[in-house]
């Protein structure tokens, strides 16, 4: 019974065995022009841990898609205030 249960988790991809991916949306500040999302999106990008990132030009926000394990949302709102661009999650 052992050998079965070690050979099925041997079996199962790498990413079921990963944390749920987690979404947060966060509120930019200073995004003035049409090149801001752009910045904004590639700072956040370079944390690692995320997964996708839609910047949102009109409604100032920025909403992540991050694996818990390898990011926090702290680690987000870093990433764009040291780019110039303060965050803060939305509530």
């Amino acid at each position: 019974m052992r050998k079965l249960l070690i050979a099925a988790l041997a079996a199962l991809p790498l990413a079921a065995l990963a944390a749920t991916p987690k979404t947060v949306t966060l509120e930019v500040q200073n995004m003035t022009c049409k090149l801001c999302p752009i910045t904004v999106k590639k700072s956040l990008e370079k944390v690692p841990g995320v997964n996708a990132v839609e910047v949102d030009f009109d409604k100032k926000t920025a909403t992540v898609t991050y694996d818990p394990d390898k990011a926090q949302p702290e680690a987000l709102t870093e990433a764009t205030t040291n780019a110039g661009y303060p965050s803060a999650v939305q509530k």
